[in-house]
């Protein structure tokens, strides 16, 4: 077969869908797969082809379509992230004439409340992302920086009214990101039932201590 007649059968529709059609099906039932089996049974317990037997994917069509493993976790983990991202955002939309510690602080219950509602989607976002590959390292830090720089931006500020003590704000950022991923990561480690989570007395705890944190370290009322 000719290069031309390989790329009109590759480009032609099956079954009404186009090529670029199929490739995104194959791709969301591989993340739809691996949220299932990297949030119960792990990232490191789970090889390729488990995950294309639950997907119904063919392994070069794994291999074409997304890869490799690493980049499935990071496609999942966006995913959720980005979900509880615009979550956060939307919060802090809704609070915009509060302190600036009552916003933060609710931007960060919302994005808690998604990326904790089920306990595949906290085991992936603060325990399989970890320590996994330089790749992922990478993905984590630039979600870091992200958060961060929302945060620099509200409390700059305050900074620059004289309404919040002077200090180095990209550390404080990632002091405050740290302590939300700590405290997230705890909760995911004592609570490992495959249910969804639903514990929001142990949610708020953790807001309540972002906000200790935040209050006592720049001097807020």
């Amino acid at each position: 077969m000719t290069r031309r007649g390989r790329e009109s059968k590759d480009s032609r529709s099956y079954r009404g869908l186009s090529k670029e059609q199929r490739v995104t099906q194959r791709q969301t039932r591989l993340i739809d797969a691996a949220l299932d089996l990297f949030g119960t049974q792990g990232y490191a317990a789970t090889s390729i082809e488990r995950l294309c037997t639950v997907a119904n994917v063919s392994t070069r069509s794994f291999y074409e379509d997304m890869g490799s493993r690493e980049a499935l976790l990071i496609a999942l983990a966006n995913r959720i992230t980005s979900s509880a991202l615009e979550c956060a955002l939307a919060a802090l939309a809704e609070t915009a004439n509060e302190p600036v510690s009552v916003r933060i602080t609710a931007s960060f219950r919302a994005y808690l409340a998604v990326s904790c509602a089920d306990s595949r989607y906290a085991r992936v976002c603060y325990v399989e992302v970890v320590g996994v590959s330089a790749v992922v390292e990478q993905w984590r830090r630039q979600q870091r920086h992200l958060l961060s720089a929302l945060l620099i931006s509200m409390v700059g500020r305050l900074v620059s009214r004289g309404a919040a003590v002077p200090q180095r704000l990209d550390l404080f950022a990632l002091a405050v990101i740290g302590v939300v991923n700590s405290l997230a990561q705890e909760l995911v480690l004592n609570n490992p039932s495959d249910s969804v989570l639903g514990l929001e007395d142990s949610l708020e705890d953790i807001c309540q201590e972002v906000a200790y944190f935040m209050n006592s370290r720049l001097e807020l009322a």
